[in-house]
């Protein structure tokens, strides 16, 4: 990978995990803000929580309804299908935590939504991991970062 100039390794991870998050939060705007209506699906109430403060403005799911993995499953097959999105691209944006139990969670949501035809963009989650791993490993730490966020306003 080619570093930009004039910047740091830090503030090029963090660039990059800042690129990623404004992809999504186009994805996940609705058809008519210039989006793809692409839903984000995440582990709780602080993941939206702080998906709201990044900038993300359309449908984020959260998988702790008090359901059972199969009925959740079964809810977002029922609400989304197995369609493409507007953008030609996966219509669900899965994004749990990168610490042990959100690998677990995504790999078993991203095995049973797929076995259901459904196609899952992990997209964002496999730049955040990669780049974010030692300033955090949950999704609602992200908005911690003040280094990311300035770089996400000037994106």
């Amino acid at each position: 990978m080619k570093r930009r100039k004039n910047l740091s390794m830090k503030e090029e991870k963090f660039f990059l995990a800042a690129k990623a998050i404004k992809e999504s939060i186009i994805r996940n705007q609705s058809i008519e803000d210039g989006g793809s209506n692409c839903p984000i699906i995440v582990e709780g109430i602080n993941d939206i929580k702080c998906l709201r403060i990044l900038g993300f403005t359309g449908i984020i799911e959260t998988i702790n309804k008090g359901w059972d993995r199969s009925r959740i499953i079964a809810y977002f097959y029922e609400k989304y299908g197995s369609e493409l999105a507007v953008d030609g691209l996966p219509r669900i944006i899965l994004l749990m935590d990168w610490d042990r139990t959100g690998d677990v969670l995504q790999e078993s949501f991203n095995n049973r939504l797929s076995s259901m035809d459904m196609k899952v963009d992990q997209t964002l989650r496999n730049v955040l991991s990669k780049q974010l791993r030692s300033e955090c490993r949950t999704v609602e730490s992200i908005s911690s970062i003040e280094s990311l966020l300035e770089i996400l306003s000037l994106i």
